[in-house]
Formats: structure tokens, sequence, C-alpha cells
């Protein structure tokens, strides 16, 4: 009988997250392979679903919308920060930063321009608002 993933298995994988034009940003298939639970956060829930009923040994890419991936951009989620509420040290433009919020979660941000009185943070996931290709080779299913 074939395994074939479901919505809570333990998926051995290679896999490999592109821009829409093929550069390639995260990838496991020139060392070793990945092992995820699903349905524990290891992968995006919109990834983790084109996985499911995929047999091993499948081997298979997806392009995926933005709607389908890490979300459309949101230009509400950049914002102006004063220079003051941030640490002191230098920081550079493009650079990814974490700030905290008065519950205690903490967000990560991307400096787009910073000066003496303000920085412009972008908080969107770097991948928003992008197409992607999403290549898989199911290994093994638990």
């Amino acid at each position: 009988m074939t395994q074939t993933v479901q919505p809570n298995s333990l998926v051995t994988l290679h896999y490999r997250i592109a821009l829409e034009n093929g550069q390639p940003l995260i990838s496991t298939f020139e060392g070793t392979p990945a092992t995820l639970q699903l349905g524990c956060g290891d992968l995006l829930p919109s990834l983790e679903r084109v996985l499911e009923g995929l047999e091993v040994g499948t081997h298979q890419q997806f392009t995926l919308a933005p709607e389908q991936a890490f979300g459309p951009y949101n230009p509400e989620l950049v914002e102006h920060v004063k220079r003051e509420h941030m640490p002191e040290e230098e920081i550079e433009p493009m650079t990814i930063m974490e700030f905290g919020a008065p519950d205690g979660t903490r967000y990560s941000g991307l400096v787009r321009e910073i000066d003496a009185v303000r920085a412009i943070v972008d908080f969107n996931h770097p991948l928003a608002g992008k197409t992607i290709r999403f290549e898989v080779e199911v290994i093994g299913v638990l």
C-alpha cells in the first residue's frame, strides 16, 4: 500500500521555495532532506495543504499566487517608527529587527529607510505579494 501525506503526517521530503522567475530562496535538494510534522507550524499551512494526498516518491512543483503562499502585500503593515523608540546601536537600511508589542508578542520588521528622526519599517513577510514556486519530493511518510 502506498503511503500518502495526511494533514498530521510526519513527512520527510526535499523542498525548494523559489520566486516565480526561478530564483531559489530555500532548498534542501542539495543537502539533507527535511522532516516536518504537519499541523505543528513547521511549514506554512497553505504549503502543507498542497502536500496532502501526495504519495511517497512524488516529485512535483506548484506555482502559488500570493494569496495561496505568504499572503498579499499589505501597505498598512509599513509603519513610521520614531528613532527614539529604537535601540541605540547603528541600524542599516534593509536590516531585519525584532520589535515587542505591549502584550509581549514579538514582531520582525524590515527597516526600509532610517535617519536620525525616524525609520520606515515593513512588517510584511518578505515574500508577501510574491508568486512562488514550491517544489517537493516526498521521501517518506509516517
